[in-house]
């Protein structure tokens, strides 16, 4: 007799329920959408009752579907853990950790040697938090540091830190002798900034600070590489503001500034997992309280 549940249907299931998109979610599982349409439809047979509302302008998941959602990650989360310690042999254990780019990567270095100390092996990925956001869900990552504020539903996030922006000025600047300078006073700087799709939480709560501070700049596009986005700004072509961890990275013809007290502008660190990986998050804020 056939089981009402089987992996390979919670598969199919996840992947609709998580893309909410018959088509995304084919392409997914590198089938065709009809088989993978008759493939629900049997599942929801099975169970006797439907898992997705469906018209022809939008797909959502029924009460019941979503009672399943949460359960059938559990569940396929465990046939891999499963799996993997029946082929381990002994190998050490392998973490897929995210890591922000909005950070700079020293901050994370102690932790990651702590980690390793302790026999582990790391996979990590650097990336925009949004991104590491959609990989963890998909289940390509155990659990990633992100900045915050980061847009991230279904994912439980535990604050670890957060840092004020410095200001990057080129070592020529007028203010470069300051210790501390006020965003009014480099609005006629032109400004290295990312683009609202890297990072949409965080950009809109800056924008709202600099409307406040009536800080109009003339926004230049801000490399990706933090390497060459300091080398524009010692060249004299813009100046940057950077989370103070990025104090670190020395380079001739630069200046790192605090902003005036008040100013407002933070980044939050967090630790990002999935609701059902409570183990996982206690033993990386364990290595996290150890480096600090």
């Amino acid at each position: 007799m056939v089981g009402r549940l089987e992996s390979g249907a919670l598969r199919q299931f996840m992947a609709v329920a998580e893309t909410l998109s018959f088509r995304q979610a084919a392409e997914r599982l590198h089938i065709s959408q009809p088989p993978l349409s008759r493939a629900i439809r049997e599942l929801e047979s099975r169970l006797g009752t439907p898992l997705f509302e469906r018209d022809t302008q939008r797909v959502a998941l029924t009460p019941a579907g979503q009672r399943l959602l949460p359960l059938a990650r559990r569940i396929l989360r465990l046939l891999a853990e499963a799996e993997a310690a029946v082929l381990a042999r002994e190998s050490p254990a392998r973490l897929r950790l995210g890591l922000t780019s909005a950070i700079e990567p020293q901050w994370f270095q102690q932790i990651a040697a702590a980690m390793e100390t302790q026999g582990l092996v790391l996979d990590v990925t650097a990336d925009e938090s949004p991104r590491l956001v959609r990989m963890l869900r998909r289940g390509k990552l155990d659990a990633a540091f992100i900045a915050l504020p980061t847009h991230a539903p279904g994912v439980d996030i535990h604050l670890l830190d957060e840092q004020p922006l410095v200001a990057v000025l080129p070592r020529g600047h007028r203010l470069a002798q300051r210790k501390v300078v006020g965003l009014a006073e480099l609005a006629g700087d032109p400004l290295h900034w990312f683009r609202r799709a890297r990072q949409p939480a965080f950009f809109d709560q800056c924008a709202r600070i600099f409307e406040q501070h009536g800080f109009t700049p003339r926004i230049i596009d801000e490399p990706q590489d933090h390497h060459v986005l300091l080398a524009q700004v010692a060249a004299g072509r813009g100046i940057a503001l950077l989370p103070a961890s990025f104090v670190r990275l020395r380079r001739d013809g630069i200046t790192y500034k605090r902003l005036r007290p008040g100013t407002g502008l933070r980044v939050g660190i967090g630790i990002a997992t999935m609701p059902d990986r409570n183990e996982l998050r206690r033993t990386l804020l364990r290595f996290v309280e150890g480096r600090t």
